[in-house]
């Protein structure tokens, strides 16, 4: 996918926290450890570094979401954050996005921290991130 096209399913699936722009997905895709799984259905952006992985963004097209693929992406995010070193993995998710919440907390994500006031809506309200964190070791 171009930095055009991530810019566009940015913006259709998000208003907080606010959509990327095309720049900045470039900018982000030079980047050291970055990598990208998906299509025009949806997409994880993430980057490994120093065996950490960090999900940079995810985003489903509106019009497919609860379809399975957010699951499917991030279970790929997993496998290729495990082959790039990471041993965890974390994210930051807006807390007044329920179904992203549900979905990370089912597949083993867990709250670490709050970031206060870390979002601002279009309306120019501030909501809180929360920090989740999930451990990427093979199960023993």
């Amino acid at each position: 996918m171009t930095p055009a096209a991530l810019a566009a399913l940015h913006a259709a699936a998000f208003t907080t926290p606010r959509p990327w722009t095309e720049a900045e997905f470039a900018s982000l895709l030079a980047g050291s450890g970055v990598f990208l799984l998906g299509d025009a259905r949806g997409f994880v952006l993430g980057r490994a570094v120093a065996g950490e992985a960090e999900v940079l963004t995810l985003a489903t097209a509106p019009d497919h979401r609860r379809q399975g693929i957010a699951r499917h992406l991030m279970d790929g995010f997993a496998t290729q954050a495990r082959s790039r070193g990471a041993d965890s993995a974390f994210l930051e998710v807006a807390e007044d996005n329920a179904p992203a919440t549900a979905l990370y907390l089912s597949l083993g994500y867990n709250l670490a921290g709050r970031r206060k006031a870390y979002f601002e809506t279009p309306e120019g309200r501030r909501v809180d991130a929360l920090v989740l964190t999930k451990s990427l070791a093979p199960p023993a």
